[in-house]
Parts: C-alpha cells; structure tokens; sequence
C-alpha cells in the first residue's frame, strides 16, 4: 500500500494502525502464494480507484476459485473488472468516467460451502441430513467438498430441496486442497471415519491460517485417536475409533467444529476448551448441532454467541 500513495502507522506492522489515502493505482507485483486475500482487496481497491491502463502481476498465486469470486462480485456491482490473464496479471483497461462506479441493484449472498462442509460431513458419520442454500454452481472454492465426499465413498444426493448425506461405507481418499485449504478441517473429520489412509494434498497451505493448522490437527486428533502424518506437502490420515477426548481449539473456528464433528460419532464426551472460537464465522454451529439432535451443552454464555 505505501507503494500506492497510502500512508500507514502501526505497531510495527499490528494493531492499532492507522491507514490514510487516497490510493494511486500504478503497476505493482504481489505474492500470491500466502495468501489469495491480498489480491482480492487490491482488485476492488484499484477499481475503486479508478484504475486506468495499470496492472496488478501475481507471482504464484494460490486459491484462485477466490479471485473468481472476488471478479464475479466485482462484475455484478458494475465496477471495472480488470482482464484476467491466466491468474497472472490483472489488467485495468481504460473506462470511461461514471458518477459512480457501482450499479445499484439486489444480489442474493450465496450460502457458505465452508460452514455447509462441516454440516455435509456430520451427515456422513452420524446421521441423515439435508443441507440448504447452498448454489452447486457456486465459484466458491469449498464446494470441493463434494468432491472429496465422493471420492470417500459417501452417500451424498443432490436434490431439489437441498444436498443430502448419509451415513455409509466411507473408504480413504485422495484429495487435493490446494485451492481449498479451508476444506482441511472438515476433511480430516471425515478421513477419521474412512477405512484405510487418506491422503490430502496442500499442507504448506495451513501454516498461517488462525492457526498452524497442519501441528494443530495432528495434536488434537491424535487425543481423538487418530493419527496423521504429515509428508513434505501431504498429510496422511488414518482411519480408526474416534475417542472421546479433551481438546482445545487453539482459538480456531475450524479447529473447533472439526472437533466438534468428529466427536459426533466418538466412544465417550469430548470437551471442547475455547469452544466459542466458533463465533468468527459460524456463530449458531452448536445451536444448529442440536437442533439435528446432536448432544451438545455449552455454557450459557457460549450458547448465546
């Protein structure tokens, strides 16, 4: 952002902070292996901007479904989408002036593959379910997670009232997360109940999520029962008895509903410590648990998220 006109101060790069603009579009590289988030904001800051006959390059850039999102968003409100060259570059043609660069005008937020893969598990391992609102024609990047079901060998249905699963016959299965690594989680729970070994591609993906995911799920599965290796960028999860357990979240929304997913079908309680990390993304997850007829209590506090 400095390198666009835009003045920061922060605590040596942490909050508080302190951003003031405007922001001058010029022709910058970013890398885009981290993380697809840094390009997102750019591509919507630049049209904002007005960005004319400028362009964003991208030195390997992971999760693209994101920036397929992000582009689509950007087209629905009428903004200046910027020419996608294979993911590569991002080039800004001239546009004409507009009074303003957004269209006025209904969208319908689509429902969430990440939160709906915890819930389509669940119903693979423990009980029938059907799942709503979510568009099978989706850009999001989490709608991988049928891909992963079916390759499991799972009893998944797509019918005109929403996506139904069942529990059955789940075999280990080999899946590739590297545009997907928000999948990890969920896909771990499910590869507890699978027979044999599943493998899941994306590790490197992992380390700077809310938590080091790769160590964490290790750690907390092996309480469950389960272990997983993990090789160069492929964790390997074999198949077991899920024991009940206590486990902590490591202040992790997905750690903590990947727990709370695999518990469903463990041989005692499982305690969940920092439970309500839940909130960041899926507040109503443990209301919605019990309401399928899971056995869950909370503190009351945690309850009302």
């Amino acid at each position: 952002l400095p390198l666009l006109g835009v003045k920061i101060k922060s605590n040596d790069g942490k909050l508080p902070m302190t951003i003031q603009g405007p922001l001058v579009p010029a022709n910058i590289e970013v890398d885009g292996s981290l993380s697809s988030q840094f390009l997102t904001g750019l591509l919507m800051a630049y049209s904002a901007a007005g960005a004319n006959d400028v362009s964003i390059k991208v030195k390997d850039l992971k999760s693209k479904p994101y920036i397929d999102l992000t582009l689509d968003v950007m087209k629905h409100f009428g903004m200046n989408v910027p020419e996608n060259k294979n993911y590569k570059e991002f080039f800004f043609h001239h546009e004409p002036t507009h009074d303003s660069p957004l269209t006025t005008h209904q969208y319908t937020v689509e429902g969430d593959w990440s939160g709906g893969a915890f819930l389509l598990v669940a119903g693979t391992i423990a009980g029938s379910i059907t799942v709503r609102g979510l568009d099978l024609s989706s850009t999001q990047a989490d709608r991988k997670i049928l891909d992963a079901l079916m390759n499991a060998n799972a009893a998944i249905a797509m019918e005109a009232k929403g996506i139904q699963a069942h529990p059955g016959g789940l075999r280990g299965f080999e899946f590739d997360a590297t545009d997907c690594p928000d999948l990890f989680p969920p896909l771990v729970a499910l590869a507890a109940y699978c027979e044999g070994e599943t493998k899941i591609k994306g590790v490197r993906r992992l380390k700077h999520k809310e938590s080091n995911r790769a160590v964490t799920l290790q750690d907390e599965f092996d309480l469950m029962g389960i272990r997983i290796d993990i090789e160069d960028d492929t964790m390997i999860i074999h198949g077991g008895v899920i024991k009940g357990a206590d486990v902590h979240s490591h202040h992790d929304h997905r750690i903590a509903m990947a727990c709370a997913v695999a518990a469903l079908g463990a041989n005692s309680e499982t305690v969940i410590e920092e439970a309500y990390a839940v909130k960041k993304s899926y507040p109503d997850f443990y209301n919605d648990l019990k309401s399928l007829g899971a056995n869950v209590s909370l503190p009351f506090q945690q309850l009302n998220l």
